[in-house]
């Protein structure tokens, strides 16, 4: 009789688990989304565009490569909605396209330390 109190239980709970489940589509676009952090010259962009709004030259300077690597970079990242660009005269001023992205930014920095500190997780 327990067992069967279990099974149901455990049924009751898939059934939740998949009802919550977005759709597909929005779980490949998630997936193509953190792939674009895979990158260590994007996560370097994103993390100087985290202190200050940079036009590409500054970028390359700052993290001492060609401009032509940095603007396919910043390409990439403006294609995933990760930055956002706006004329100033004759530059290109890139900065993060919004809050969220900072949040995401913030909250892997924040996994990451976590993680190296070697502390347990007391919620899961």
């Amino acid at each position: 009789m327990n067992q069967l109190i279990q099974d149901e239980s455990m049924q009751n709970g898939l059934s939740r688990v998949s009802t919550e489940m977005p759709p597909d589509e929005m779980l490949y676009e998630l997936a193509d989304l953190f792939r674009v952090f895979g990158d260590t010259t994007r996560i370097k962009i994103l993390c100087a565009l985290s202190v200050s709004d940079l036009c590409v030259a500054d970028i390359a300077a700052l993290l001492s490569m060609n401009q032509s690597a940095i603007s396919h970079q910043l390409r990439v990242l403006k294609q995933a909605r990760l930055v956002r660009v706006a004329r100033k005269g004759r530059s290109s001023i890139y900065g993060l396209d919004d809050d969220h992205v900072r949040t995401i930014f913030e909250q892997g920095f924040r996994h990451v330390r976590h993680s190296a500190s070697g502390e347990e997780d007391v919620h899961g």
